[in-house]
């Protein structure tokens, strides 16, 4: 990064007030599009909120970079499966942005079930002077009309639609943990537990099972998928990670059925770090592809790392995320925080990479110079162009000043969910029900 990684301003925070937050307030998505113009979350109750960057003025040229909502709708909403006496939560899982074609945006929502194909339009004119209508939208009696008139467009007030265009439902026995979009722009995957679909966004009544890992006994059940991911370049290939800490790398032009993988990537466990948890730490949360397409970035509970796709034995970089942790993993289990889903994200040149933590806190990892930096994301410091200090946590021993004990860290304060934008320095970072967006210091 061109500048001090540890030297963020606050840009912009958009806080609920927590004696009013609900469960369905909880931020459970982010998501900058292509150009980083616009920014989208979902939460667990069902709604899409997208933020629009402000364009720079000649008397305020630091303020652009601030984002302000700029549409708001409900993408999914509850149901209930009678056959399975099964109910269906309206929580978005994830969110992904198909690249700009013309004036309208593009967007796909799922929850547990259905993906949505979302388009966001403007609308900035309307019809008037219809012959067959009255000003009220009425049908009007023919023999009533005697001089026909042309109908004009007039002026009106901005108006921004979200509008399903698509619905691909149907298709998934488990839960969806992850969509994404084929460089082709064409079809895009779905994945769940134990099955991976090939969908093309104009057919909504079929797709194509690429993977299925289902035993035929499921007693046999020793993994599930966790995340899959299309590479960013390559059309036919795309990684899914397991919940034993694998990567396998398909190529859907050696067969139609990708069950045999090209590349298994896979570290060997470290026999003196056995323990109880040793299975369910290792369960990989995500799985990213770089920008450039050589690497994949995976998140287990402690650590990301870092593999090229021509090594697969061992990954080429290793980060501890909150190695401090380890001695608190009964506990955390306890509590099921050990299950917790921790996203990560690359910068927009690969060099840098981004995850959360608890006490919401998030961690970057600076690829180049191995520095890596502790931050909060916080009311206490969500005032715009306050500057975030690093934080430090205290393992044992005697607590300096500035640094927070492991035991007072509060683990219902976590960061999840992490966004950011495709070129320039700045990051959105979802802490439950507030999400902050923080940019690089403006002089």
């Amino acid at each position: 990064m061109e500048e001090d990684i540890d030297t963020r301003k606050i840009n912009n925070s958009f806080l609920r007030d927590h004696s009013y937050a609900t469960e369905a307030d909880i931020i459970s998505t982010v998501e900058f599009n292509h150009t980083g113009e616009l920014l989208a979350t979902g939460d667990k109750g069902g709604r899409v909120v997208i933020f629009q960057r402000e364009q720079e003025s000649k008397n305020q040229v630091h303020r652009r970079g601030e984002y302000n909502v700029y549409s708001t709708f409900q993408s999914h909403e509850p149901e209930f499966d009678y056959l399975k006496s099964l109910e269906i939560e309206e929580k978005i899982n994830k969110i992904r942005w198909l690249p700009q074609q013309n004036a309208a945006y593009f967007l796909l929502s799922t929850n547990d079930k259905t993906v949505k194909l979302w388009k966001v339009s403007e609308r900035d004119k309307r019809p008037e002077g219809y012959n067959l209508k009255d000003e009220e939208g009425r049908l009007r009696d023919p023999a009533t009309i005697t001089t026909l008139r042309v109908p004009v467009l007039r002026p009106m007030d901005l108006m921004v639609e979200a509008t399903p265009r698509r619905v691909f439902a149907n298709a998934h026995t488990y839960h969806i943990n992850s969509i994404s979009v084929n460089s082709d722009y064409e079809t895009y995957m779905s994945a769940d537990d134990l099955r991976i679909n090939l969908w093309n966004f104009e057919i909504t009544n079929q797709s194509f099972n690429i993977v299925d890992i289902k035993p035929a006994n499921m007693e046999e059940l020793t993994e599930v998928i966790t995340a899959a991911e299309f590479h960013p370049h390559h059309c036919n290939s795309f990684v899914y990670s397991s919940s034993k800490g694998t990567i396998r790398l398909c190529d859907m032009r050696a067969s139609a059925l990708c069950d045999r993988h090209s590349k298994f990537f896979e570290e060997p466990e470290d026999p003196s770090n056995r323990s109880f948890f040793s299975e369910i730490i290792s369960s990989i949360s995500d799985v990213k592809f770089s920008h450039s397409g050589r690497y994949i970035m995976t998140r287990d509970y402690l650590t990301v790392k870092v593999w090229d796709l021509n090594m697969e034995n061992r990954p080429i970089e290793t980060y501890q995320v909150h190695d401090y942790l380890r001695s608190k993993l009964c506990s955390l289990y306890e509590n099921d925080c050990i299950f917790d889903k921790f996203e990560c994200v690359w910068n927009g040149s690969d060099s840098v990479i981004m995850t959360g933590s608890y006490n919401n806190f998030f961690r970057m990892f600076d690829r180049n110079t191995k520095r890596d930096v502790t931050l909060e994301a916080s009311r206490e410091n969500s005032k715009p162009r306050a500057i975030l200090k690093p934080r430090k946590v205290c393992v044992g021993g005697k607590r300096r000043k500035d640094e927070i004990s492991v035991d007072s860290l509060d683990f219902s304060k976590k960061i999840l969910h992490t966004a950011w934008h495709p070129s320039e320095n700045i990051i959105a970072v979802a802490a439950t029900n507030n999400l902050y967006i923080f940019q690089d210091k403006v002089n």
